[in-house]
């Protein structure tokens, strides 16, 4: 029998883990999901349309300040979306363990859930700091950017990441006991 207490925070860890491998595959490997369209450009995790798939990237667009520094550094910082995508798989199987077994699962999928949620809001946070600046930088010259999908896919995965969090913490202390019959005498 299937310890309920873990369930509601296993499917949410799924749902975040989902979503993040979603925003993981962003452009250039999938266009549909990116976090800011130039253009014919979309702007993902690992590049943009046209580049090749890589950590950390410089802006192709000719307006003064668009490759400083700082914003090209915060683009390695996006593959903490990989490794949040990871550690909620991770707090996905100890879940089952949980739902399926043990009580330790569960305390386990709640810490696992605590670090992804931890690194999704921080990588949350910069993603929309970086091409919130770089929208605001092209829109200043003209150019039409808008927002792409992933900052919000991105966004829901850490309301699924915290509500899962909360509901495994909660889960500990469902009942974990089997049935037994003891034979009468």
């Amino acid at each position: 029998m299937a310890a309920s207490g873990a369930l509601p925070g296993l499917f949410l860890c799924f749902s975040a883990m989902v979503l993040l491998i979603f925003v993981s595959v962003s452009a250039p490997t999938w266009n549909s999901i990116s976090f800011m369209d130039v253009g014919d450009l979309s702007f993902g995790v690992f590049g943009y349309t046209g580049s090749k798939a890589h950590v950390g990237y410089s802006f192709p667009l000719s307006v003064p300040g668009t490759n400083s520094g700082v914003l090209h550094n915060l683009t390695y910082a996006l593959i903490l979306y990989p490794i949040a995508a990871g550690l909620a798989g991770i707090s996905v199987l100890f879940g089952l363990c949980g739902a399926a077994y043990h009580r330790a699962g569960t305390v386990f999928m709640s810490l696992t859930a605590a670090l992804a949620l931890l690194c999704t809001l921080v990588v949350w946070v910069i993603s929309t700091t970086l091409f919130g600046i770089e929208r605001a930088k092209l829109r200043d010259y003209g150019i039409d950017a808008t927002w792409g999908n992933a900052t919000w896919i991105g966004l829901g995965a850490l309301v699924a990441l915290l509500l899962g969090f909360c509901t495994a913490a909660c889960g500990v202390f469902g009942s974990y006991r089997r049935n037994r019959r003891y034979g009468t005498y």
